[in-house]
């Protein structure tokens, strides 16, 4: 990768292997519309200034200094120095200390992905290790000190290279049973959960990352493009509410089968009974119609 700036160099580690390697960015919200927050009055741009939550003066940078918050009001400082003191050491290597089943991941702890390169030499160590995973379908679990912290890595092979995501720590990631510990205990089967397969089943794809919209970004450029042009965009209407139905109909709407009509089963005894009523009550009935006709369902 000879174009982009590597965000870290260093080395990767496997036994008694190691090669040099570099980190480029993976993802980038660069790209991303940005604004800028202007002084309405007379279209200048607003600079940020740090103000003394007490005296109300501003603070220039070299009298700003960290402070960890240990009772209200009262701070512990810590200098600039005595910060720096507290990184960990680097060797800038990359240790790789087990190999997991890509089936094990838990994608709940990605932080950042980054794409894992040889820098210039060792290629053929890269290889061995990238071709290596593949054939095994496993995942490197490595440690090394990225961005002043010793950081866990989650190393897996991608296209011609591979690829490091950053973990989250298990202090970072809430949860799941408290998230849905107020979830009912209840098991769907029959109709409702064929219809539902049925379902999935019809809108089966591949992963195209390609066909993600960023509507926001769309909208926020289109508006900004129309400003320029010193015209407005039409409002936008309000979305339709959807009529109320319950889950086991919406479910045969969305498989394309629409209501399911049901019909009283009747007996041969019951079905004479009722046509020698009919007969005996036929003037009856045409009065009756006449005065109050019947509503047709749907």
């Amino acid at each position: 990768m000879a174009g982009p700036r590597a965000n870290w160099k260093g080395y990767i580690r496997f036994g008694e292997v190691s090669c040099p390697v570099a980190l480029y960015t993976a993802a980038s919200s660069s790209e991303r519309i940005a604004f800028n927050t202007l002084n309405r009055k007379t279209g200048n741009r607003v600079k940020r200034e740090f103000i003394d939550s007490e005296t109300g003066d501003p603070v220039e940078r070299d009298d700003q200094v960290k402070g960890y918050e240990v009772e209200n009001g009262q701070y512990v400082v810590l200098e600039p120095d005595e910060v720096a003191a507290a990184i960990p050491e680097s060797d800038k290597t990359l240790k790789i200390e087990a190999f997991i089943p890509c089936s094990q991941i838990d994608t709940t702890y990605f932080d950042k992905p980054y794409y894992l390169a040889p820098d210039k030499i060792g290629t053929d160590a890269f290889l061995l290790l990238r071709d290596g995973m593949k054939k095994e379908g496993v995942a490197a679990v490595a440690k090394t000190v990225l961005f002043r912290r010793l950081r866990t890595v989650l190393i897996r092979a991608h296209g011609k290279g591979l690829i490091a995501s950053t973990l989250n720590f298990d202090y970072e990631v809430r949860s799941s049973e408290k998230a849905f510990e107020e979830m009912p205990d209840l098991k769907i089967e029959g109709e409702m959960l064929q219809l539902a397969e049925h379902i999935i089943g019809t809108k089966k794809g591949s992963f195209d990352a390609s066909t993600f919209d960023d509507r926001y970004e769309a909208a926020v450029a289109e508006l900004v493009k129309a400003k320029i042009e010193g015209r407005t965009l039409p409002k936008r209407k309000a979305p339709a509410a959807s009529k109320p139905s319950d889950l086991l109909q919406a479910l045969r709407e969305s498989a394309g089968l629409g209501a399911k009509e049901t019909k009283p089963k009747r007996t041969a005894a019951n079905a004479n009974r009722g046509a020698g009523r009919q007969k005996a009550a036929k003037p009856a009935a045409k009065t009756k119609q006449a005065s109050a006709p019947r509503r047709r369902a749907g």
